[in-house]
């Protein structure tokens, strides 16, 4: 197993491959494969529920291949079933971190409508069987906080394997892919065969409610990979997940275009005080939306106000929501889909003084049609160097215009 890694300074990209399946105690040790300390997900998951489970790992083998295999150990005799009103009820009042506690939420609310429609009941009415709640918690509640610890600012996941057969439940024997792992699949594309339950239910909302589908591992530039081992071990197939983790800002390679779905969320927000706003905007920027800004408004009787919106992947609408409710006090939201049109976007160095500052580039057909200094790497080499800022991005924009990279120049220069 890796050792603990550190927290990326860049904006970092977790991506799931997930072809032999998922399940939550398998992205769980691919988390823990990749860097994160046990304690880490122990004393999240304690804080919700604490001295109920307990969290150990080991390197094991599958199908020749090794692999972190984390398993949760329930500590107490009393199991009953618990419904969805009391889970969230536990995660709400525990003490975790903000962005850790909305993805747990929207996880959990994930299952638990995914629940309510493959047996036809109200979500208030949901108990978790083969869910679980103690050993689903910590799965949930560890990978979100895991996550978090490792720096992902960003979830991608592959096609999901959903194996195949039947399983026997509390409600009988049921084909494979159970109800509500279809329900939960919705929208995302799946690969069938493997003998046997190769998706589990918690493993599927982790998936489908935190990343964004992207087929193939996209263009980054490695940092950690992680590897989480199921229960079984069956010859012809390794029972792991892979979570690879990938700095986007720091890849040779562009970005790609980006046509896709996505959507908005937006409150008109009257009464907080100004000097929170820039915390708020930056929590929900790390928090996975792909933007996040405010608009000024006047509202009734006169009163001065802001517009909060926030743009996101489906896959991070429901964590941003929550993330939302839990950072400004408003009453409600609202919500729309939009289409996103984002051009390929390319990192390159350039050389001020002796240190270095990142040009983001955006490309479209084989021209630049931006090339803007990293703010932040221009603030750094300001206070490394002593000089003023405005002269050092001065500095910043005179060698990226000496490299070819200016508006209009031909990508094609530079050996995208």
């Amino acid at each position: 197993m890796n050792t603990p890694a550190r927290p990326p300074t860049h904006s970092m990209l977790a991506w799931v491959d997930a072809r032999n399946g998922v399940a939550g105690d398998m992205l769980l040790g691919a988390l823990v494969d990749a860097g994160t300390p046990l304690d880490t997900l122990q004393q999240a998951v304690d804080a919700v529920m604490p001295g109920t489970v307990t969290l150990t790992a080991a390197e094991v083998r599958r199908a020749g291949m090794r692999a972190c295999k984390v398993d949760v150990t329930v500590l107490v005799d009393d199991m009953p079933h618990r419904d969805w009103t009391v889970i969230r009820a536990m995660l709400e009042a525990a003490a975790l971190k903000p962005v850790v506690k909305a993805n747990a939420l929207a996880v959990f609310e994930s299952l638990a409508r995914a629940e309510a429609r493959a047996h036809g009941i109200a979500i208030g009415d949901v108990h978790f069987h083969e869910v679980g709640a103690w050993d689903s918690i910590a799965d949930v509640v560890g990978v979100c906080a895991g996550l978090h610890a490792l720096g992902v600012t960003r979830i991608g996941a592959g096609p999901v394997g959903v194996g195949s057969g039947s399983i026997r439940t509390a409600h009988g024997e049921i084909p494979i892919p159970v109800p509500a792992v279809l329900e939960l699949a919705q929208g995302w594309n799946v690969l069938t065969g493997g003998l046997g339950e190769l998706a589990t239910p918690t493993g599927m909302a982790l998936v489908t409610t935190l990343a964004d589908p992207i087929a193939t591992l996209p263009d980054c530039r490695v940092v950690r990979v992680g590897i989480g081992a199921g229960s079984r071990d069956d010859a012809g197939r390794p029972n792991v997940v892979r979570l690879v983790l990938g700095d986007a800002e720091g890849a040779a390679a562009p970005i790609a275009h980006e046509t896709g779905a996505a959507w908005v969320l937006e409150a008109n927000i009257d009464d907080l005080d100004p000097r929170l706003w820039p915390g708020v905007l930056a929590t929900l920027l790390d928090s996975g939306a792909d933007d996040a800004w405010l608009s000024p408004i006047l509202m009734k009787k006169g009163r001065p106000a802001h517009t909060l919106h926030v743009l996101c992947g489906p896959g991070s609408r429901d964590g941003l929501r929550e993330q939302v409710f839990a950072l400004v006090p408003t009453l409600g939201l609202r919500e729309y889909p939009v289409t996103k049109h984002a051009l390929e976007r390319l990192w390159r160095p350039v050389v001020v003084g002796d240190r270095e500052v990142r040009i983001k580039l955006g490309l479209r057909g084989g021209r630049i049609t931006t090339a803007m200094p990293e703010f932040a790497d221009v603030v750094a080499v300001a206070e490394a160097t002593g000089r003023d800022v405005r002269h050092v991005l001065d500095a910043a924009n005179a060698a990226a215009a000496a490299a070819g990279y200016i508006g209009g120049g031909d990508s094609s220069a530079f050996g995208r």
